[in-house]
């Protein structure tokens, strides 16, 4: 084949295949990336610092002996083994489980009802709103100092309230019966606000088309929440869920105000547990070995969440 019909020859013609190479990336393109990593850049160091960096530090400081100041030893899994044989660890996680199953799903319900009405019109709808996502802006030791005085021993509204209705009083604080339910009416003050705002969100943005549609063929008000607008709230419900289960295991604030941790350990948590064995103990290599612990129960969570979203084709 002549030269100048090789050259325009199509692809596998005369032994010769068109060889296609790439176009060179737009300048404007590149720009832009870089332009985004430039704005990501400081919270890409902040996180590698305020995150990562320590973590990196608890799992090393996990296998070795080691207090507060002064050197350590290696240790090696001695933390862990002493971490699984401790009674008081495993009362510290029966806590954490008793506190999450307590305020996860009575602040996620609690929320989902509010929305519901408050997404309706009522006369001062948008400052009855207010007054419920109050608590969530306020500071979590705030909040305890407020719910300290509620539920005082001595003069506090709720056994004030008791004694009106001519019950005995409560030890809301003092008492192994009582405290740990007191936290949990605590944090479901502070929590159903942010539950309440996010369902209110996800309401909003529901087609109305669907439930006129639905009214219109007969549906009653229970069948049309549990028929159309409870499964599209589904991949809300899943989000609040796994957050509040975070916050939950991550608690801290209310249950150091208010109780310590007492009485005894009747409300002593992981975070709590960490706190004990790093300051008050003075062993950093074994409140690290809890801390990694923690991690981990985090990270299962997240990749838990992560898995459904995937399989139900979620991307919220």
């Amino acid at each position: 084949m002549p030269l100048h019909e090789l050259a325009t020859a199509p692809p596998g013609v005369g032994g010769t295949e068109r060889v296609r190479t790439p176009a060179p990336r737009p300048r404007r393109a590149r720009s832009q990336a870089m332009a985004a990593w430039l704005f990501i850049a400081p919270s890409l160091v902040l996180f590698a610092v305020f995150a990562f960096a320590p973590i990196a530090i608890s799992v090393v400081l996990s296998f070795q002996d080691v207090a507060v100041f002064g050197g350590g030893r290696f240790a090696g899994l001695d933390n862990y083994g002493e971490l699984v044989t401790t009674p008081l660890f495993w009362t510290t996680v029966r806590n954490t489980l008793v506190f999450t199953l307590g305020t996860v799903p009575t602040s996620t319900a609690i929320g989902l009802l509010l929305a519901v009405l408050l997404n309706r019109r009522l006369p001062g709808r948008g400052l009855i709103r207010s007054l419920y996502f109050l608590p969530m802006v306020v500071s979590g030791v705030a909040v305890s100092l407020v719910m300290a005085w509620i539920f005082n021993a001595d003069n506090g509204i709720a056994n004030a309230a008791l004694a009106e209705l001519g019950l005995p009083r409560v030890g809301w604080l003092s008492s192994p019966d009582w405290a740990m339910i007191t936290l949990v009416l605590a944090v479901v003050w502070g929590r159903i606000g942010f539950c309440m705002v996010t369902y209110l969100a996800a309401l909003q943005n529901i087609n109305p088309a669907l439930i006129e549609a639905a009214e219109i063929d007969g549906a009653g008000p229970w069948n049309r929440f549990t028929r159309i607008v409870w499964p599209l709230l589904a991949p809300t419900t899943s989000l609040l869920v796994v957050l509040n289960v975070v916050f939950s295991i991550q608690a801290f604030d209310v249950i150091y105000v208010l109780t310590g941790g007492g009485p005894g350990f009747a409300t002593t948590v992981l975070v709590q547990y960490v706190f004990r064995a790093a300051f008050t103990d003075g062993r950093m290599g074994y409140a690290s070995a809890i801390g990694v612990v923690l991690v981990l129960a985090l990270l299962a969570l997240t990749l838990l969440r992560s898995r459904l979203v995937r399989r139900t084709g979620d991307v919220s």
